[in-house]
Formats: structure tokens, sequence, C-alpha cells
């Protein structure tokens, strides 16, 4: 592995297309009921304010999760290999692996996201704080395929670590936001990523779970109307990115618990009957119709263990809170 200097490297595997983001858009909007992918959501401002949704009382995810990994982080370093590759899928500000750092002990961390941009003041801080700790920043949109690309292999192959175990990190119950047919072929990538280093590879990941309606609904449609803005700025990004004019004031949040499909849906629904256009389209809203913005699976262990072991993995343990909110798998590749 190469000396690691202040600046760690990077490697954009991702190009955005913006003629596929506008066509992706255009067919979604066209269908019935219509539905806009949620990765729309985070643009800069969208990004800041789910920052702020995790801060909420109402927003138990993250404080749980933080949780499990304080009360229980040294019983997982006990069966997650030392001297790992860590790869952290979604790393945004990269914060929840940077506090595992002193408990995982890995020997090389590869934060991955959709940009880098995001990624590289971070990074070139964490690199500071972790001067011994070889860094890369990864632009990867892993959603649509999770693979190493022959230059991610040849850094890490470049030095003592090339035949460290690879542990994928997936924090943040972000695997809700696949359908379980979705989070199943991902699942696959992944264990094919742990297969590719040394023995003792697999994943570490934090799950959602099942719980009371009244629980679960509050952290998708909080009191002060932060998850609100932050569907709605969805709208904006629409705008710039299709040239649409949607106005944000005429739809409502909603957020709501769809108990047959066991997942939170969150919509927009238009408060009046409207029209939205842009360059060469256009589609009419009826008053109460929803745009359908994201979904967030909850799982019961029993049928993620499940899913586990379909994707290859070998049998799984979790660690949870006291109120089994959540859980953290760790699954052997």
């Amino acid at each position: 592995m190469p000396l690691q200097t202040q600046t760690p490297p990077f490697i954009q595997l991702h190009h955005e297309d913006r003629a596929a983001m506008r066509a992706e858009l255009v067919a979604g909007l066209l269908e019935t009921p219509a539905n806009i992918a949620p990765k729309f959501l985070y643009d800069a401002l969208g990004s800041r304010l789910f920052d702020a949704i995790t801060e909420l009382p109402e927003y138990y995810p993250t404080r749980t999760e933080a949780a499990i990994f304080q009360q229980h982080g040294a019983d997982m370093a006990r069966v997650v290999p030392g001297g790992s590759i860590l790869l952290d899928l979604g790393a945004g500000s990269c914060a929840k692996a940077a506090r595992l750092f002193p408990v995982l002990r890995p020997a090389a961390y590869v934060a991955i996201d959709i940009s880098v941009d995001y990624l590289r003041d971070t990074l070139q801080q964490l690199q500071k704080q972790h001067p011994a700790l070889a860094m890369l920043g990864l632009g990867m949109d892993f959603s649509s395929r999770f693979a190493l690309g022959a230059d991610v292999a040849d850094w890490l192959a470049d030095g003592p670590a090339a035949q460290a175990p690879r542990v994928v990190f997936y924090p943040g119950s972000s695997i809700g936001n696949f359908n379980p047919k979705e989070a199943l072929a991902l699942l696959k990538q992944a264990h094919a990523v742990c297969r590719s280093g040394g023995q003792g590879g697999g994943l570490l990941i934090g799950v959602d779970r099942v719980k009371p309606q009244a629980v679960l609904e509050p952290a998708y449609d909080d009191a002060l109307g932060v998850t609100a803005a932050f569907n709605r700025n969805l709208l904006l990004n629409v705008n710039r990115v299709l040239g649409a004019d949607f106005a944000p004031t005429a739809w409502r949040h909603v957020g709501l618990f769809n108990a047959r499909l066991s997942r939170i849906e969150m919509h927009l629904e238009a408060t009046a009957q409207q029209t939205v256009r842009w360059p060469d389209g256009e589609r009419m809203f009826a008053q109460g119709e929803r745009l359908h913005t994201e979904s967030s699976y909850k799982w019961q262990p029993e049928a993620f263990e499940a899913l586990l072991q379909d994707a290859g993995f070998g049998r799984a343990r979790h660690w949870s809170d006291a109120q089994g909110w959540f859980s953290v798998f760790w699954a052997p590749a």
C-alpha cells in the first residue's frame, strides 16, 4: 500500500450523464403513480437537510445505531477482522466509519459515494487525523452496480495489505431504500467484493427493524417540518435538472407506513389540480394525487438473516438496542 500524503487519492468511476438523468425523471413522472428516484433528494441543500433530520428527536435510526456501535463495538471487533480494508458504502461525511477506526483497526479505508466532491474536504481532514491509515475516495453509483474497477484493484494491490480481508461497511439502514429484490442483488455484489480479498472478509450493515407505526411515522414526518422541507426540496432539484416548473408550495409532504409491504413511504401530494411542464413534456396532477419519492423497508431479523444467506453470506449474527428497534449485522463472506 502506498504511503499516504495529506491528500488521499480519488478515483471517479461515476460520471454524471445529464441526458440520462432527464430521461429517468421524465419516465418516472409519466408513470402511474408518478415517482421520482430518491437519489434526487440529495442535492447540496438536500444533503444538509438530511443531516438536520438526523438530529431530530423523532428520528431514531442514527442515534440508535450509534448507541449499538458504542455498546457492542468490542464484541464486534472479536468477529470483524482487524487489519482489513474497510469499504464504506455511501460514506458521506465518513463520520460513522471514523468512530469505528479505534475498534476495528483497518489497514486501509475506501470511502465510496456517488460523487467524491462531498468527500474531498472530509477525507483530507480525516487523513491528517489518521496519517498511518491508507485512504482512498471512490466516486461510484453502487446502487446500479457495486464492483471494484481495475484502478481500485491496482491501488489495493500496491502494498502489503493487498491480501487483507475486505469488509464492506454499510451503516444507516440505507439498505432499506432498496426493495427486497434490489437489496438481494446489491448484497450478492457485496459478497463478491468481500470474497475478492483475503480470507475473513464480510459485511457489517445497519438494518432498521419493524416497529410500531407510532414510532415509525413521526421519524419521517417530524413536528418541525424538516423532513417535509427535505422532501419538497426534491422538486427544486428536479426543476434544475429537468427544466421543470414544479411549485414546491403546491405540494404537501406525506410520510406513512405501508404495513403490507413493510415499508415507510414518502410522497408529495398535490394540494390543487396543476399541470407541471418541462421541455417537450408535461403532466397534469389532480388535487390529492401523489408523487412517490422514497421507500424505506423495515425488516424482521430472521427475514434479513435469510436474505443474507440467499446472497451467499455465512451464518450472520447481530446486535440490537434494548427496545429492538435497530440491528447491526455481521455476515462473514
